[in-house]
């Protein structure tokens, strides 16, 4: 296992150390990989096995080490969303994991009979990953869980703002023995892992360092899955049930105190039931988060983010914005949590409105009607999830296919996510590629086609003695 410490300056021993540790752990791989190219069905289940038992066993340390690179993290989005859909996506995983690696029969086509074709599933190599910081367990488990369940050997890189928790991550990862390496580092380090000739590179983060990961994988052809964020948008339609909406948005945006790629971004609903919808939003909050003048929200992740949000609000203010939050409670914050902050009567030139948001400030705006509200989607960058509001289908469908995101949920928002058995990705600039379900095993594989003939088929021998004879017999019968 390789663990490389954060070093700040490019010309230090460290750095050159750390980088020559990295190649040399990924140059091993490629040899572990090339004398067992296919690992079987036992030992991959094996080492899930050893993956979920060190899980359990470190369960209270990852949560209370989250806690301390946090200062304070809720035990809500710990355990429930960090730690718990992990275990999940690893038990379904091991259950699926026999019927994935089964060759896939397809129809080979009368030209083509006697002889058969399948799809066989084949490990990619050595594969890569890069981790955020906002849920450092199931951002870097998850995809590793698939990568090693599809046979690879896997680096994983994490995040240089966790440093807790990678240490507890560390420990975890190790259990699956030699065939995965644990990194740590800082940006430098970074940059020199997605250098690396990996068979496959998933990136989870903001879309700027997204694109700097992309363009080191394209100089070495390596495939990348981008796992980046947006703008994700809030309709409400006129016959949505408001206070269920509420609920439905402040559990997307209290959840790692909207510190999540597929957070609601900006709310859209009819311009009549914006201030009920804030009043609504200000009074349950309150309500559900504040207790003896303490509030049961995660901290902002470091006061640079901190900064960022409250430098959003001030510029919304300064332009024209009305901020509203919560009022007639006294609140003891912690250092870094925020209050929620909703924002009326903003236009597109703030910053709330240019860049996703990544925290509990929430844009609301009014419309005249629908189309109005999916044109204002279409006129931005493609989101990572989309969220619907309404009693009636037809219009849900009328909404989705109206518009392009990674994924949605109609009345709900997040839960999209938790579906083990469906695709997560985005689309532009949310992202590209997918995992989870067996669209992750297919994105950690390559889909090798075979082609089976008999030994006894003279096909190439007739298509070569009677060229002319054979293009007239199959184009009379298949060339139409």
């Amino acid at each position: 296992m390789v663990q490389l410490s954060v070093v700040s300056r490019a010309e230090s021993p460290e750095i050159s150390s750390a980088i020559e540790a990295l190649q040399a752990e990924f140059t091993r791989l490629k040899r572990q990989y090339a004398n067992t190219p296919y690992p079987s069905l036992t030992h991959r289940l094996q080492r899930l096995t050893q993956l979920k038992q060190a899980l359990l066993r470190e369960n209270e340390a990852l949560i209370a080490a989250v806690n301390q690179d946090y200062g304070f993290r809720s035990r809500f989005d710990s355990g429930l969303c960090d730690l718990l859909p992990t275990l999940n996506h690893l038990n379904y995983t091991a259950k699926q994991l026999k019927k994935w690696m089964k060759p896939q029969r397809r129809h080979a086509g009368w030209m083509l009979l006697p002889s058969r074709v399948e799809v066989q599933f084949q490990p990619l190599g050595v594969v890569g990953v890069m981790v955020p910081w906002n849920f450092p367990i199931l951002l870097s488990i998850a995809p590793l869980i698939t990568a090693v369940a599809a046979g690879n050997q896997v680096m994983v890189k994490l995040s240089e703002y966790t440093p807790a928790t990678n240490q507890v991550l560390a420990r975890v990862i190790a259990a699956l023995g030699d065939i995965a390496v644990c990194v740590q580092g800082d940006a430098k380090v970074a940059a020199a892992f997605s250098a690396l000739r990996f068979d496959h590179l998933l990136f989870t983060g903001s879309t700027a360092v997204g694109k700097l990961v992309a363009q080191a994988a394209a100089k070495n052809l390596t495939p990348v899955t981008l796992e980046l964020g947006g703008k994700s948008p809030v309709i409400i339609a006129d016959d949505a049930d408001l206070a269920r909406s509420v609920d439905n948005i402040m559990l997307g945006k209290t959840t790692n105190a909207g510190q999540i790629c597929v957070a609601p971004d900006y709310v859209m609903l009819p311009q009549a039931k914006v201030a009920t919808f804030v009043e609504l939003y200000l009074q349950r909050f309150a309500r559900r988060f504040i207790r003896h003048g303490r509030m049961d929200v995660t901290q902002i992740i470091n006061q640079a983010q901190f900064d960022r949000l409250q430098h959003c609000l001030d510029d919304a203010q300064q332009k024209g914005a009305k901020l509203n939050t919560v009022v007639g409670k006294t609140v003891e914050l912690e250092a870094r949590q925020m209050l929620p902050h909703l924002l009326t009567e903003v236009s597109d030139d703030m910053l709330v409105m240019q860049q996703e948001i990544f925290g509990p400030i929430l844009p609301v705006i009014g419309y005249r009607n629908i189309e109005e509200a999916i044109e204002r989607v279409n006129q931005g960058p493609r989101p990572l999830a989309l969220y619907v509001m309404t009693k009636e289908s037809h219009l849900a469908n009328h909404i989705l296919q109206r518009t392009h995101s990674g994924g949605a949920c109609v009345n709900d928002t997040l839960m999209h996510v938790a579906a083990d058995d469906a695709p997560f990705g985005g689309i532009g600039e949310s992202g590209q590629g997918h995992y989870h379900g067996i669209e992750g095993f297919k994105t950690f594989s390559h889909s090798k086609t075979v082609l089976r003939s008999a030994a006894w088929l003279p096909r190439s021998g007739w298509l070569l003695t009677y060229r002319q004879s054979m293009l007239r017999v199959l184009t009379r019968f298949f060339g139409r």
